[in-house]
């Protein structure tokens, strides 16, 4: 579904990433780990176009998307969780969840009900304003908007920083869900091992803007892989 090769990003004379390549297939969870620093916000924003890429390229249900704006990759099925949330505090809740709207056809304009299923707190929160939400609730709602999107590839970009455990379960459980039932291809960068561990298909482990080591979830207990993920 979702394939980047060889990809190269530079923030001026500073090197992020460095001929990575990675690959994310529907019905299954993909995992980027590493230190803080290493290149995976990078990677994750340079997949959704945030950033342009110097070399490489990206790839999603075969069409490349080099030349392809965030927008343009929005609409053709990429759904992007970032870090830090990124909700409109001022806006409630439903407005919130209607800004993800922008990308559908008009027809298509409503909220699944999925969403309010996999978080109902969202439902009961519906004219609450979005900063008056806990950190939990917000990260929620973010996901929730990412979803009214109908995305084919969701990504998530440390969606369990400075989340209590309660919902760091719930966001388990609704990203199980979508690989499961919705057979969506979900991209998950994570320092929370245990999280990774439980649900990632496949794992990539990153330091210093490369890929250093791709295999299963079973691999983040080998000692030669866990050198890169501890400090």
């Amino acid at each position: 579904m979702l394939e980047v090769s060889n990809a190269t990003l530079h923030y001026g004379a500073a090197q992020a990433l460095r001929g990575v390549s990675l690959t994310a297939r529907a019905g299954k969870i993909t995992c980027v780990l590493g230190r803080n620093g290493v290149g995976k916000t990078s990677l994750m924003r340079s997949i959704v176009g945030h950033h342009r890429l110097t070399s490489g390229s990206v790839a999603f249900e075969g069409k490349a998307l080099d030349r392809s704006a965030a927008y343009d990759r929005a609409r053709s099925g990429i759904a992007f969780v970032p870090q830090g949330r990124e909700i409109f505090p001022l806006l409630t809740v439903k407005e919130n969840l209607e800004s993800g709207f922008a990308s559908l056809k008009r027809a298509d304009r409503n909220v699944p009900g999925h969403v309010f299923e996999l978080f109902p707190v969202l439902r009961q929160m519906l004219a609450r304003r979005g900063g008056d939400l806990s950190g939990g609730q917000q990260q929620q709602l973010a996901i929730g908007r990412a979803l009214v999107m109908r995305p084919k590839l969701l990504v998530l970009d440390e969606p369990t920083e400075g989340i209590q455990p309660s919902i760091i379960k719930d966001i388990g459980r609704a990203i199980r869900y979508l690989r499961d039932q919705a057979g969506i291809a979900v991209l998950l960068v994570e320092q929370y091992l245990d999280f990774c561990r439980e649900l990632a298909d496949e794992v990539y482990v990153m330091d210093r803007g490369q890929i250093v080591h791709t295999g299963p979830a079973e691999d983040l207990d080998k000692p030669h892989v866990r050198k890169f993920l501890t400090v």
